[in-house]
């Protein structure tokens, strides 16, 4: 089994793409108007607009409801992206060290998902994700 993508329902379909062509560097793939992905190396993640909910099952998913997940992105320098982005996103909290060797920056997507960009600094956590 692989894991395909992370779909974020938005209640502001066009700002949450923004959002994530910024975060990401990558143009979003708008397949249908209510539907756009940006694919990443390592992940897609896709954007359906609130009315696409209907398509499953009404009230399924709601937008701006999440308070568990967050989006990771693994990138070289997490200092040097966030200075690219400070000013144009909401932080969270930012650049610290975790316990487990990453270090991490927090921002909160315009819906309010969070979404943290790290890069790993021990030996460990650079050990960790060398096969990835």
């Amino acid at each position: 089994m692989k894991l395909a993508s992370t779909r974020l329902v938005a209640s502001d379909i066009e700002s949450m793409v923004a959002f994530y062509e910024l975060v990401t560097g990558c143009r979003a793939d708008w397949l249908a108007p209510v539907f756009a992905e940006i694919v990443t190396p390592g992940a897609v993640v896709a954007i359906g607009s609130a009315e696409t909910v209907a398509l499953f099952k009404e009230g399924s998913a709601e937008p701006r409801a999440n308070k568990t997940a967050v989006l990771e992105f693994m990138v070289s320098d997490v200092d040097a992206e966030f200075a690219r982005l400070k000013d144009h996103v909401e932080v969270v909290h930012e650049p610290k060290d975790l316990p487990w060797g990453n270090r991490t920056v927090q921002f909160s997507d315009p819906e309010g998902t969070r979404v943290a960009l790290y890069t790993p600094v021990t030996e460990a956590a650079r050990q960790r994700f060398s096969g990835r």
